[in-house]
C-alpha cells in the first residue's frame, strides 16, 4: 500500500513519526510531504525521513487571498498525487480532503482541536474528509458522524513511555539537568485558527522572569523576535532534542497549546496564557480532570502569576505531578499503535471502532 501523509507542523511530524517508520517496516510505500514551517524541515532531515517539500506560501488576509492560497495548494498537491498514486491521504490539512474527494481517494484528517474554535478550517475540509480520526473528547461538531474517536493525545503518539525515555546525557549537552530551570516559550500564534488570539507580551515575560529568577535557571525558547534584554535567557536547542529537555523541567510556561499538552503527559506542570483556553477539550481534560497544568485567558494575568507561584511553592511537586500523569497514562492507549494499525488495516479498522471502540484498549 502508498500512504501519502502531508505534514504542515512540527507537531504532526512528531504524531506521525512513529507510524510512518512502522508502515515502512513493514514494507508498504512512504510518501511524506512537507511545507517547510519552523524547524519542520530540519526535524526530517535529523530523522532522516525522505521528504517531498511544497512551497511555503506567504500568509494571504481576506476570503479572497485564502481562496487563493487554497487553490494553489491543492493544485501542488494534486500533481503529487498524481504521480505518485497513494492509496491512501493522512494528515491535518484540508487539501487532503478536497484532493481526496477529487480523485476518490480515502482521505483522514488528524485533528486534536475541537471543530468549533477552528471554524473556518473545519467548514473548509471536515465535509470532504473521509473520516476525522481525533481524541473521544473532542469534538468534529457537525461531523460527528465521520469521528473516529480514541481514548488518548496526540502528544501520547510519541511521548509515551512505549516510545519516548527521558534521557538526562542529552540534556546535559546544553546544561546541567539536576539544577532546576524553567522553559518558556513564546509561540507565533500566527496559524489561520490564531486569528484575534494573544499570549505572553514582553511586560508579562519580564514578569515571569522577576518571578523565576531567584528560583533557579530560566530558558527561553522562541518562534518570534524577542527584546535584547531577554536573550541571555535564550538557548538553542536541536528541535528532536527538547521532548528531553522538557521531561526534566520544573515548570513549563507558555502560549503554546502543543507545548503545555506535551508538558503535562511528561509530568512536567505548565501554565497555558492565552485565549484558546477553555476552547479546547482535549487541554481542559489535562488541567481539569488530570491536575497536570494551568490555563488562563489574557484578561486574567494575575491569575496566571498565581498559577507559577502556587507551583513553585507546591512542595513534593515532581512527585506530585508525576502520579498524576501515571494516573492520565493508565487510562489511556498508545496512540502510535493505535494510528499504525487503523492505518494498515483501513477499511476493516474503521467498521471494528465503530462496532467495538473497546478494541482500542488492546492498544495501551
Amino acid at each position: 500500500m502508498k500512504y501519502l501523509y502531508l505534514i504542515s507542523h512540527p507537531a504532526h511530524f512528531h504524531m506521525f513519526k512513529f507510524s510512518m517508520k512502522e508502515l515502512e517496516k513493514k514494507g508498504h510505500k512512504i510518501i511524506a510531504v512537507i511545507r517547510p514551517k519552523d524547524v519542520l524541515e530540519q526535524l526530517c532531515i535529523d530523522y532522516k525521513l525522505d521528504f517531498i517539500k511544497i512551497k511555503n506560501r506567504p500568509k494571504r488576509f481576506g476570503l479572497l487571498g485564502l481562496g487563493l492560497a487554497l487553490i494553489e495548494k491543492d493544485i501542488e498537491i494534486l500533481k503529487i498525487v498524481n504521480k505518485h498514486k497513494p492509496d491512501l491521504l493522512l494528515g491535518s490539512d484540508g487539501t487532503l480532503a478536497r484532493v481526496g474527494t477529487l480523485k476518490g481517494i480515502p482521505s483522514f484528517e488528524f485533528n486534536e482541536d475541537d471543530a468549533e474554535a477552528i471554524k473556518l478550517y473545519a467548514i473548509t475540509s471536515f465535509p470532504f474528509y473521509t473520516h476525522i480520526v481525533c481524541p473521544e473528547v473532542t469534538s468534529a461538531w457537525k461531523w460527528n458522524n465521520k469521528k473516529i474517536g480514541f481514548n488518548s493525545y496526540h502528544e501520547l503518539a510519541y511521548l509515551h513511555p512505549n516510545q519516548f525515555t527521558p534521557d538526562k546525557e542529552i540534556v546535559k549537552k546544553y546544561f546541567n539537568p539536576d539544577e532546576k530551570y524553567f522553559v518558556i516559550r513564546f509561540a507565533k500564534l500566527t496559524a489561520h485558527h490564531d486569528t484575534g488570539i494573544s499570549g505572553i507580551t514582553n511586560d508579562i515575560a519580564a514578569n515571569i522572569i522577576n518571578i523565576l529568577k531567584p528560583q533557579g535557571r530560566i530558558f527561553i525558547t522562541a518562534e518570534r523576535e524577542i527584546l535584547p534584554e531577554f536573550e541571555e535567557y535564550r538557548i538553542k536547542i536541536n528541535p528532536l532534542d527538547m521532548h528531553h529537555v522538557m521531561a526534566f523541567a520544573d515548570i513549563y510556561i507558555g502560549d503554546s497549546q502543543t507545548m503545555a499538552a506535551e508538558a503535562g503527559v511528561l509530568g512536567t506542570p505548565f501554565v497555558r496564557f492565552n485565549d484558546f483556553v477553555g476552547r479546547l477539550e482535549y487541554l481542559n481534560e489535562l488541567e481539569n480532570k488530570y491536575q497536570l497544568g494551568f490555563g488562563h485567558k489574557t484578561n486574567d494575568v494575575n491569575g496566571m502569576y498565581n498559577s507559577i507561584n502556587k507551583l513553585i511553592n507546591t512542595e513534593n511537586r515532581k512527585e506530585i505531578f508525576e502520579q498524576r500523569r501515571q494516573i492520565m497514562l493508565s487510562e489511556k492507549i498508545d496512540y502510535a499503535k493505535f494510528q499504525t494499525w487503523f492505518i494498515e488495516n483501513y477499511p476493516e479498522s474503521a467498521n471494528i471502532m465503530r462496532q467495538n471502540p473497546d478494541y482500542q484498549y488492546k492498544f495501551r
